[in-house]
């Protein structure tokens, strides 16, 4: 049996910015098709700064990272086809409605020819009151703006996503509701790289779970692994124990 598509590569990256912060040091991970990989720890850990490597946001200092085997610094137009993201504040227009908002990502995207079915028929796959389909977002709550930001990632259809705390701030209603998104497009073959503060969400939806402490990875565990082991003490006494030598 063919072993599911690499899709999501990070090859002994680091990063140290200028003032001498080292944000992120040699870091190894890699997600499939098929599976979600969730990155906890604590502010400052390096979470963020993986995601933003992996968008080009921010260079790296060494290593590389690879989407859909692009490499993500030397080719990041091609790269960026590949994949999706969803921030913990997504950055919508405020005077669009919802459809304009999805309209306008979806040409920007490379999906010109789509129509209003097409859009509304995702707004509901997301769970969005109908009645907010031609609201403008201004005047959303945050979990309705988090239910159009991953209206955008399934409408661009990338084979990967990445999201950055995209439960954070929401009701316990909304909360559910997006991991319930992310079940789906997990077993549609997307490859999807969630940071999250969210221990028991990340136990529920992780196909894997790594814990980052000043920026190294210092755990690893399978979903079945975490089956048999309490990761919320884990989390804790990782947290707990002395801080890593430089």
């Amino acid at each position: 049996m063919n072993e599911p598509k690499l899709l999501l590569k990070a090859d002994d990256l680091s990063k140290r910015y200028e003032d001498g912060v080292l944000a992120l040091d040699h870091l190894n991970l890699s997600v499939r098709a098929g599976e979600v990989y969730c990155l906890l720890g604590a502010n400052g850990a390096g979470k963020t700064t993986t995601i933003n490597l992996f968008l080009n946001f921010i260079p790296p200092t060494t290593g590389t990272c690879f989407i859909n085997g692009v490499d993500v610094t030397k080719d990041p137009l091609e790269a960026k086809k590949h994949v999706a993201f969803v921030s913990e504040n997504v950055m919508l227009y405020g005077n669009f409605t919802a459809r304009q908002n999805l309209d306008f990502f979806a040409k920007l995207g490379g999906k010109p020819n789509l129509t209003r079915d097409d859009y509304y028929r995702v707004m509901r796959r997301v769970s969005l009151q109908e009645k907010a389909f031609e609201q403008r977002v201004k005047t959303f709550s945050k979990g309705m703006r988090q239910k159009l930001g991953i209206s955008i990632a399934i409408i661009k259809n990338a084979p990967a996503i990445l999201l950055d705390e995209p439960t954070s701030g929401l009701d316990p209603k909304a909360a559910a509701e997006f991991q319930d998104i992310l079940a789906e497009l997990k077993d549609e073959g997307k490859a999807i790289l969630m940071s999250t503060h969210d221990i028991f969400r990340a136990k529920d939806i992780g196909s894997r779970v790594g814990i980052m402490k000043e920026g190294r990875m210092v755990m690893e565990r399978t979903r079945e692994e975490l089956q048999t082991e309490d990761l919320v003490k884990i989390y804790i006494d990782y947290m707990k124990s002395e801080p890593l030598s430089a």
